[in-house]
């Protein structure tokens, strides 16, 4: 009986996923990805539509080569176009040529969308539905039947959507997935129709839940405890509209809190990377608040709240989140106590001194710049150096004394940015130029042009992200400005922070930060060695 009750997870990330406004991946990308979810423990990939692009028939063909050792592979299609002509239908002939185990295929189980959009009775329907999954299973498919638009259906005609699943069901499908297609039912709607099915329908149950009214996740999870065992969605919860249920806040919620086991053994640990990962190759920036996954997940900034944390995280943490694979964070702010500042200097490996004095000062110094338009929670670098200035860890290893920038534009289309600079390095002042595509990246050139006589290792540094934002917007072109600066090596990534009146004072005191932060780390790797 227990093997019965595992939960099957069922990705579609390739196929609805993939609907999303905004989203693309290449097949080079879902066979990379497919490979992740493989190690990861997704039990089915539903892999694209094979009869609506080449791109997916493709995908089809070159995952054969793969060597997955937990995932399955699905196509997806629909029913077939007439009821009198299955076996010619060409939708379902590509499923057939897809060449994959599992295929899915969704079929009306809502009247009024039955009769208005494929213009059919309540008996042609169920003819459709049965001849399309059974052509399939002779051809030694497994089925999966997507009960498309079925709560909304069962709500209008809870007799006519029942008789579609017994059609999908006497067909041999070997589950039904209960579609939430519109978004919008609620989650006591869910389990209370989704038992009432259970007792009708023999063979299992699954949920594909959509978010358009924010309750894709705990639709799901409570399909399940009404008796669902085959769950659908997509990483990150992408999807068109408002996305599809995320799984990557269904499974640590089946696993941990509800304590359900899963088909294949799932690697949660991976959870963070494998969500980061995808976000990466469908160039999506991630969102930083999002449960279990997010950057900020289990960051904590009021100084209470961290001195809690310290001493016991379960205080202010609903898991732990190596559990996840995610970290738990204190962030530096305006907010922060002695507590953020002793765990901060602990996380980077600051033994501060003992006197609580220099902690409140520092807490005090903090408070102050962040009044002044500073933000340290993005700009763990530029806290980092301020820390170790304090302590006097740390010297500059250069100085800007003078910059001057030209940017020229005309109606012509002519757009020149030059920077000149004078960088003082030791007792040596360095007096040099550089051209750009815009005045801060004039400045980044003649900046780097001007050190790499004194540190050739700063070619190995890079700008990975610019961001300005404007404080005290009722000030006008008066207000300041503040310039968040993200940096690389290839290895690691650092962030700084510049504040000013002029946006290219603010640009140098962040790109300035962010090159003496690395220097700083390159100085202790030498002596380490």
């Amino acid at each position: 009986m227990e093997s019965e009750n595992l939960i099957e997870i069922f990705d579609t990330t390739f196929r609805d996923g993939t609907q999303g406004e905004g989203i693309n991946l290449s097949i080079h990308d879902k066979l990379l990805i497919t490979e992740k979810f493989d190690e990861f423990g997704i039990d089915i990939i539903e892999g694209g539509w094979p009869g609506s692009n080449p791109k997916d028939e493709e995908y089809f063909q070159k995952v054969k080569k793969l060597n997955l050792k937990n995932s399955k592979i699905c196509a997806f299609g629909s029913t077939a176009r007439a009821v009198d002509k299955v076996k010619e239908d060409v939708n379902l002939n590509a499923l057939l040529k897809a060449d994959t185990p599992y295929v899915s295929i969704f079929g009306k189980t809502w009247k009024f969308h039955s009769e208005k959009s494929l213009g059919l009775s309540a008996e042609q329907n169920e003819e459709l539905i049965f001849n399309s999954v059974k052509y399939l299973k002779d051809n030694d498919r497994k089925v999966i039947f997507d009960a498309e638009h079925f709560f909304d259906g069962y709500k209008d005609d809870n007799e006519f959507a029942i008789k579609m699943l017994l059609a999908a069901e006497k067909a041999g499908a070997i589950v039904i997935a209960l579609c939430d297609t519109n978004g919008g039912t609620l989650t006591n709607e869910i389990f209370e129709i989704t038992k009432k099915v259970k007792d009708k329908i023999k063979i299992p149950l699954g949920i594909h839940a959509h978010n358009d009214s924010d309750l894709a996740v705990a639709n799901s999870l409570i399909a399940v405890e009404a008796g669902v065992t085959h769950i659908q969605g997509t990483i990150n919860g992408i999807g068109e509209r408002c996305g599809n249920a995320n799984l990557c806040s269904i499974i640590p919620n089946l696993i941990i809190k509800l304590k359900r086991k899963t088909k294949s053994n799932i690697n949660l640990e991976n959870l963070f990377s494998l969500s980061h990962y995808v976000s990466e190759l469908m160039n999506l920036i991630p969102k930083n608040n999002v449960p279990f996954v997010g950057l900020s997940a289990f960051a904590h900034k009021g100084g209470i709240h961290v001195s809690s944390v310290i001493k016991d995280s379960k205080m202010y943490e609903h898991i732990e989140p190596k559990s996840v694979g995610n970290q738990q964070r204190v962030i530096v702010s305006d907010l922060s106590g002695q507590s953020n500042i002793r765990y901060k200097a602990k996380e980077i490996g600051i033994d501060l001194p003992n006197d609580k004095k220099f902690s409140q000062n520092f807490v005090n110094y903090i408070k102050s710049l962040e009044y002044e338009g500073f933000q340290f929670d993005g700009a763990d670098a530029s806290f980092e150096l301020l820390l170790r200035q304090e302590l006097e860890d740390i010297k500059p290893f250069f100085n800007i004394t003078y910059a001057k920038v030209n940017a020229v534009f005309d109606d012509k289309g002519n757009n020149y940015s030059e920077a000149v600079l004078k960088v003082q390095v030791g007792e040596e002042i360095e007096h040099t130029a550089a051209d750009g595509n815009g005045p801060v990246n004039a400045l980044d050139n003649a900046l780097r042009k001007a050190l790499f006589r004194f540190f050739p290792q700063i070619s190995m540094i890079y700008l990975v992200d610019y961001k300005v934002r404007v404080l005290g917007e009722k000030n006008g072109t008066e207000a300041k400005v503040r310039v968040l600066v993200g940096s690389s090596d290839g290895e690691s990534n650092w962030s700084t922070v510049g504040v000013s009146t002029n946006i290219i004072e603010a640009s140098v005191k962040a790109l300035t930060d962010s090159i003496n932060y690395r220097l700083y780390k390159f100085s202790k790797m030498r002596k380490k060695y």
